[in-house]
């Protein structure tokens, strides 16, 4: 392989990429979560869900729904699994391929074999993180298909809150790491701007978050969720905060 020699522009790209990447999950799904996104909301519409599947004795509704996320994890588990093994052919033929970009292109015409490589790496290791997390929330689901399963029926008598603030709680984590490897598909395009250039990288790298900030917080769906979720909690039966340790 080539000397990999970065331009300064390649390493604030690069540097900032990974700093956004980070910063957003902190912000929408660690410690620093903001509590009228789309995440926290939905927890909360969660747990009043898991109270009214408390209360039900025919659970197949319920089943169903978890089924559904599944399948959608299982989806896209295996449409990451085709682009990974792409980008495996293209860093087994790289020298050709790369070759072949700058004989067509004028925008290539700059970047070495080494640096192509790395840009390809790149891109091997978001799909690898987003294979990892798909996988992850496809065996938390099914764990949680168990957790449905021995729900214990209330016969009339209400809920136990506790019982099904843990249940949302287990069943939020499987979607948040589907959610994380959802992420990785839109950082993995901003990504594949470096393959152009590193400003490309950088401009798509800052609007890339600024397109699921807006989803989270201020477009019509995460306003009507917010508006469900006070609705709920209004209710006799209301679900409490999420827990700060999420």
């Amino acid at each position: 392989m080539q000397r990999l020699p970065l331009e300064p522009l390649d390493i604030v790209a690069l540097a900032t990429f990974f700093v956004v990447w980070i910063g957003y999950s902190a912000l929408f799904d660690g410690i620093l979560r903001r509590p009228r996104s789309i995440n926290s909301q939905m927890l909360l519409i969660r747990e009043a869900w898991m109270l009214r599947l408390l209360s039900r004795g025919i659970r197949i509704m319920d089943a169903t729904l978890i089924g559904h996320a599944i399948h959608s994890a299982t989806f896209f588990a295996s449409t990451t699994i085709i682009l990974l093994a792409g980008l495996v052919g293209v860093i087994g033929s790289a020298e050709r391929v790369h070759s072949t970009a700058v004989n067509l292109s004028i925008l290539f015409g700059g970047t070495t074999q080494g640096q192509f490589e790395l840009k390809v790496f790149l891109l091997i290791a978001i799909y690898v993180y987003a294979f990892l997390k798909f996988t992850w929330a496809i065996r938390q689901l099914n764990y949680f298909c168990s957790i449905i399963g021995s729900a214990p029926e209330t016969g009339g008598t209400p809920a136990n809150p506790a019982m099904a603030k843990r249940m949302a709680i287990l069943l939020t984590q499987g979607i948040w790491q589907f959610n994380s490897g959802i992420r990785a598909h839109y950082f993995a395009l901003a990504a594949l701007g470096w393959m152009v250039h590193p400003v490309l990288f950088l401009l798509l790298t800052l609007l890339m978050p600024a397109l699921l900030v807006r989803r989270q917080l201020s477009s019509t769906t995460a306003r009507l969720i917010v508006e469900q979720a006070n609705d709920l909690a209004s209710v006799e039966d209301k679900p409490s905060p999420p827990s700060a340790h999420l």
